[in-house]
């Protein structure tokens, strides 16, 4: 038995143009393939493609048949395993690397619908107003009852300056709403930072690429060099961070985890789908020829007070990495209920430039907790007043995907029913009037100022 070639992995959903949470390998001949064959069903899968070539009102492919059949297969198991054609195994492969072309959506499949998960930030999607949730019925003027996730998708995607109307409907709208969106090439700037107050650092990661953690090694240098001496408190913000390579993840908790903690580990049916990743550079470099992009920072990073922000929109990647923070005991995480995508998807080659998505293993936290279907609970819950109350009524989680995998350890929970024993900053400034979204990282940014309100309080307690 050959074993599977690990060639990378990345962790969430298809983004019409796109990131996704996969781990890469080469197809292998497993002792699974072997077990004898059903030879009843194949019988009947035989007699209905016969039937199908014979009988249908229009000819159709022997190609197609079989495309379909393996289509169905896959997405009957969850809303993450797929098979790729040519075209989306391309895609996948060039999609992690921070530049693709599209929308700027990570999206899922609903009872054959497509649903927002997040828009990513700095996108035409993201500008335009869609939010987590938004159900998408019609692009163009075509319905999008009846297509495939991945159709939907690549009709999404397109050349740079070309136009596209998504006709959307959103829970608290009384009639659907009609966006016209234009395409762009989307370069996705994975690491933001700066100085919100003096001593006080904010970092950004919008996803999770493969130059992330070293982007974020030079932000915490920049930050540190601005502030001219150690920081008093970092804010590390996940929120609508949808996820992205694992390896990024695994680099980003180990900036601030000691040597050789263990970040996160993955159990399945399979000994390929066994893994311990640690806080070591072998994790995070994986092959990349790469030098240690962390060996030097400063040993203040491991001990900055530090609070990690996260959403619904927060997911696969970035609850690894708040996961890891919070059973370490490293970072105070605030704010709502992630998302729940804690699976991991294998990539498996066809040969022929085909491949597919497999649901292959479940994540757990160093703590042993499943993040499937149930997601990080904050320590402290803040939520935006702009959505106080919206993201339990209308924020999709994994939990709400029909089919998804069972969180393997304990009953599912209903979404937004975790977390109800943390404390709660208040949702309101007080005022009754109804908020806007601020932007992340603004002045206006209400779980931003309630995060740096308890790194103030920290340094009073420490300084006492």
């Amino acid at each position: 038995m050959r074993v599977l070639e690990k060639i990378g992995l990345v962790s969430l959903g298809l983004v019409a143009g796109v990131s996704v949470s996969l781990h890469f390998a080469a197809m292998a001949d497993k002792e699974a393939l072997a077990t004898p064959l059903p030879i009843e069903e194949l019988r009947a899968f035989s007699e209905v493609f016969g039937r199908i070539k014979s009988d249908y009102v229009e000819p159709v492919t022997d190609k197609k048949l079989i495309d379909e059949a393996i289509n169905g297969m896959l997405s009957g198991l969850d809303p993450h395993s797929a098979y790729l054609d040519t075209e989306a195994f391309k895609e996948i492969q060039v999609g992690t690397q921070g530049k693709f072309g599209g929308l700027g959506i990570e999206v899922s499949m609903e009872d054959g619908l497509v649903k927002v998960v997040s828009p990513i930030e700095d996108t035409p999607a993201y500008r335009a107003g869609i939010r987590s949730g938004d159900l998408i019925v019609k692009l163009d003027d075509t319905l999008v009852k009846g297509m495939t996730l991945g159709d939907a998708v690549k009709r999404m995607r397109g050349k740079p300056g070309t136009k596209i109307v998504l006709t959307i409907v959103r829970k608290d709208e009384s009639k659907p709403l009609t966006i016209s969106l234009e395409r762009a090439t989307i370069k996705v700037q994975s690491v933001k930072s700066k100085l919100v107050d003096p001593g006080y650092g904010f970092i950004r990661i919008t996803q999770f690429q493969e130059q992330t953690g070293e982007n974020l090694a030079t932000a915490l240098d920049s930050l540190i060099k601005q502030n001219k001496e150690p920081l008093k408190g970092l804010v590390l913000d996940l929120r609508n961070d949808p996820g992205g390579l694992l390896t990024g993840a695994v680099g980003v908790s180990s900036a601030f985890l000691a040597q050789n903690a263990l970040v996160v580990y993955t159990e399945g049916r399979t000994e390929d789908a066994k893994m311990r990743l640690t806080a070591s550079p072998e994790n995070y470099l994986r092959g990349s020829g790469k030098n240690d992009y962390l060996k030097d920072l400063p040993d203040s990073v491991k001990s900055v007070p530090l609070v990690v922000l996260v959403n619904g929109g927060s997911a696969s990647a970035s609850e690894i990495v708040a996961g890891a923070l919070q059973d370490h005991k490293r970072a105070v995480i605030m704010g709502t209920q992630t998302f729940g995508k804690g699976s991991v998807q294998s990539i498996l080659p066809l040969g022929n430039n085909t491949a597919i998505k497999l649901t292959t293993a479940r994540y757990y936290t160093p703590g042993g907790r499943s993040i499937q279907a149930k997601g990080i609970v904050p320590d402290i819950l803040v939520e935006d007043p702009a959505t106080a109350g919206q993201d339990k009524a209308f924020r999709l989680r994994e939990a709400d995907l029909d089919k998804h995998l069972a969180n393997g350890q304990s009953p599912e929970e209903k979404p937004g029913a975790a977390g109800k024993d943390a404390p709660t900053a208040p949702a309101t400034n007080g005022d009754g009037a109804k908020h806007v979204p601020a932007e992340f990282g603004s002045k206006n940014d209400y779980q931003l100022s309630q995060a740096l309100n308890l790194l103030k309080g920290m340094q009073i307690l420490h300084g006492k």
